[in-house]
């Protein structure tokens, strides 16, 4: 299922895959394996992984992954891409961008330090 996800990745569509199971199962290593195949392949693998110590965050696995991809585009994209990058998400995400940070931190490597909220409660 796995290859099949990545191949129709390949030809243009999107895709996301989950892997679940019981613990001690082998999902973290078929996570590792399939990350080394598509990225040798040029393909760019974002893995997140839902830990019980950060239950009461929610969504914790795909924040964990959206970080690390905000950090590979940080550390990998031209400033001037970076700069255009973070004009189109300034503009879509709006005031959301300071939440957003919050759990997704080297969002601000691309947004810079100017996220802001007139949000009364995040204030007090």
């Amino acid at each position: 299922r796995l290859l099949g996800s990545y191949q129709r990745a390949l030809a243009g569509n999107n895709e996301i895959s989950i892997i679940s199971g019981q613990s001690g199962t082998g999902k973290s290593m078929l996570a590792y394996r399939f990350g080394r195949v598509a990225s040798t392949n040029g393909g760019l693998f974002l893995s997140g992984k839902f830990d019980q110590l950060k239950q009461s965050t929610p969504f914790s696995a795909i924040a964990n992954a959206f970080n690390e991809y905000c950090n590979i585009i940080s550390q990998n994209v031209s400033l001037n891409l970076t700069t255009v990058m973070a004009s189109k998400l300034q503009a879509a995400l709006g005031q959301e961008a300071f939440h957003l940070v919050k759990v997704i931190p080297n969002l601000r490597k691309i947004l810079g330090n100017n996220i802001e909220s007139n949000d009364l409660i995040d204030t007090q």
